[in-house]
């Protein structure tokens, strides 16, 4: 099965080799049929603290890391991240 790939922005960077990522989307309301925003906080994984709050980055499902953090970061700014950077050089 694929894994998910989400799409947000940096709130927070204060905790070590964590980020907490904003990710909104769009839904349309079952009865008004209005486009109405929900968004949602996920923890992800910055293995080398490299993610600072206002960043656009993409974050990919993984195995659970801690209690909360079952994300990591692929791709920070358009530019790839961690483990999938080295491969990609």
């Amino acid at each position: 099965m694929p894994r998910r790939v989400l799409s947000g922005r940096v709130t927070s960077d204060k905790m070590d080799k964590t980020i907490t990522v904003l990710v909104d989307r769009r839904v349309m309301h079952p009865l008004y049929k209005k486009f109405i925003r929900r968004s949602k906080k996920y923890a992800a994984h910055d293995e080398d603290n490299l993610c600072k709050v206002g960043d656009t980055v993409r974050i990919v499902e993984c195995p659970p890391i801690s209690r909360r953090k079952t994300w990591t970061v692929i791709s920070r700014n358009g530019e790839a991240v961690g483990a999938e950077a080295g491969a990609s050089a």
